[in-house]
């Protein structure tokens, strides 16, 4: 006999849905920045988080890729299921990936299901002033080929639910501007 289940659907202990808050932006715009006190706040509250960080990611799951188009789309593929994976649980997954093609991020959209998209917003100079492992220059004198922002493109999300300007916002304007959305829009219990 077969079971089919959906799921997506499987409720986390005591009932939590999770979800997905997907941080995109360029590098040094704020993604990790942004993510590390939201996480905080929200375990806090109760919750059950996990942060995926693109930098950590690179580091333990696929650094066997590269910077190309192709292997960019793998990177979201490979993070977009482990995130699905812990939402279907529960989890309150905080994704800081720079994910710089709208098909990418609309297909962890389309995966992952409960889903919320941030747009860090930040100007190009003031990410390279914020630049401390000097990447932008290392990509500006060619030395780094597929940079985003550089010699390759950051496709600007059309209709996050969700932009903060974080050369406009302090940090903690920002992590509420986050909370605020997630609890009006039912994704968690207003404590």
């Amino acid at each position: 006999m077969t079971v089919k289940m959906d799921n997506r659907l499987s409720p986390g202990k005591n009932d939590e849905r999770g979800f997905a808050i997907w941080l995109t932006g360029l590098s040094g715009a704020g993604k990790t920045t942004i993510s590390i006190p939201l996480g905080k706040r929200l375990i806090e509250m109760g919750f059950r988080v996990q942060i995926l960080d693109g930098d950590v990611v690179r580091k333990k799951l696929t650094r066997d890729l590269g910077f190309t188009k192709e292997d960019r789309d793998k990177n979201i593929e490979r993070v977009t299921f482990v995130a699905e994976l812990m939402v279907r649980h529960g989890i309150i997954v905080i994704c800081a990936f720079i994910s710089p093609y709208k098909a990418e991020r609309r297909y962890a959209r389309e995966e992952i299901g409960r889903f919320t998209e941030v747009f860090v917003k930040c100007p190009l100079d003031v990410c390279e002033s914020r630049d401390v492992k000097g990447l932008y220059a290392k990509a500006r004198a060619g030395e780094i080929k597929h940079f985003t922002g550089i010699d390759d493109p950051y496709e600007i999300p059309e209709n996050p639910e969700i932009v903060v300007d974080t050369s406009m916002m302090t940090l903690d304007d920002e992590v509420d501007k986050i909370i605020d959305y997630v609890q009006k829009y039912g994704y968690i219990k207003e404590t």
